[in-house]
């Protein structure tokens, strides 16, 4: 007889219990269910009561959900701080049952009152998350490029012609210069989310949950005064089926502050001896990339799939953090069932500064907090999800007026997963 889901316990753990938790997880991503002991004690280090959530049935772990504080960049500039979701599972067996509703509810209701503006995660699966009103907010590209296609010089393509240089690197010297770069990189990039120290020691091996772990090459960027502007991580197999080289460089991550930077690292990456192809890490769908290269042809699109999720738990916070290149004001009827989000709020703003607040006046759009979620960044056009039925015009024109100030001259990106 199946049990009733009232009766399963949903809860924050216990650091006794993170082991059973952790298995719990494991199951639920298919990987290997017991972790090494070394894992467990690396990872209990993180652990932050409150903040890890279970289900259990009968004692044991069946469903699990973490978060943590994190700050994601608005439009303009601004940081926010943000409830980070991650490691999300429900057991095959424990299905429809409710149990990640409770959880969502349970830590949701906690970020807002922790001060969080908005929620953010990276979905496994396209249909989950819009029932709990989160929505797309970023979407990334892959791309693969045919290195004798690029129409580069091999003699050359390695070079700056700004008067940079490239220098490989190891993973001491990216701990110590990775951070900083990445910071500013993350200011000026709307979408973009904080990293913490433990970033960059698993993006380094210094620590490492994976049972293998192979050391990549890391290619440090330096404008022509020294600064460092570029940084990227990357690996390569070895393929020589016909005795002539045919080897792929993945890469893992690529950071840069500058268009030079982004053009050189690209370039170097495809002068590497025996390098047939390159494989880009998941970069904004409006990236340089194609067109650093003499034919943009050669860099072909190999995946492209939603990316950031967002869920806004302060609309007022939400939308007087970012700028505004236009200037209008705007009254968005906002649906939350039960969330934190819905209300009738009017927007008033301009390049030189934006009010948001609770009214009572009529509304021009009227939407999901989910579809409020895509628009915030500045991806999303409200016209579009017009046309899919997804935001209601109460105005005549309000979509238009919308895209308007909402709408970004660059697409938002979120380098990381998390």
């Amino acid at each position: 007889m199946t049990q009733r889901a009232d009766a399963i316990d949903v809860r924050p753990i216990t650091e006794a219990e993170f082991p059973d938790w952790l298995r719990a997880v494991n199951t639920g991503f298919l990987r290997q269910p017991v972790a090494g002991e070394s894992e467990v004690s690396h990872r209990l280090t993180q652990f932050v009561p409150g903040r890890y959530l279970g289900a259990f049935d009968a004692g044991r772990c069946v469903a699990t959900f973490k978060s943590f504080d994190q700050r994601v960049t608005a439009v303009g500039g601004a940081s926010v701080p943000a409830n980070a979701v991650t490691g999300v599972t429900v057991t095959a067996t424990h299905r429809r049952r409710g149990l990640l509703s409770r959880m969502m509810g349970h830590d949701l209701g906690a970020a807002k009152d922790r001060g969080a503006v908005v929620a953010t995660l990276i979905a496994a699966e396209y249909p989950i998350y819009g029932r709990f009103g989160f929505g797309p907010a970023t979407w990334a590209t892959q791309w693969t490029i045919d290195v004798p296609r690029t129409g580069l010089d091999p003699r050359r393509s390695g070079q700056d012609e700004a008067g940079g240089r490239i220098d490989l690197v190891d993973g001491a010297d990216v701990r110590k210069l990775g951070p900083d770069l990445h910071e500013r990189i993350r200011r000026a990039q709307p979408g973009a989310v904080s990293r913490t120290e433990l970033w960059w020691q698993l993006n380094t091996g210094t620590v490492r949950y994976e049972p293998t772990w192979t050391e990549p090459f890391y290619a440090l960027y330096r404008s022509p005064d020294g600064e460092v502007e570029g940084l990227a991580s990357y690996t390569a197999d070895d393929n020589w089926p016909d005795k002539r080289p045919h080897d792929t460089v993945s890469v893992n991550w690529l950071l840069a502050a500058t268009p030079a930077a982004e053009r050189a690292l690209w370039r170097y990456l495809c002068s590497i001896d025996w390098v047939t192809k390159v494989k880009s890490d998941w970069r904004s769908p409006d990236d340089l990339l194609p067109f650093l290269l003499p034919d943009p042809r050669s860099a072909a699109i190999s995946a492209q799939a939603d990316w950031m999720w967002v869920r806004i738990l302060d609309v007022v916070r939400a939308l007087e953090a970012r700028t505004y290149e236009g200037e209008g004001s705007l009254v968005l009827e906002v649906a939350d069932a039960g969330g934190p989000a819905g209300g009738r709020y009017r927007l008033e703003a301009s390049p030189q500064g934006v009010s948001c607040a609770p009214t009572t006046r009529s509304a021009d759009l009227a939407l999901e907090a989910g579809e409020l979620a895509k628009l915030w960044l500045g991806d999303e056009s409200a016209v579009r999800l017009a046309a899919l039925g997804r935001v209601r015009e109460e105005r005549a024109g309000a979509a238009r007026s919308a895209d308007a100030l909402l709408r970004t001259s660059r697409r938002p990106w979120c380098p990381d997963m998390f």
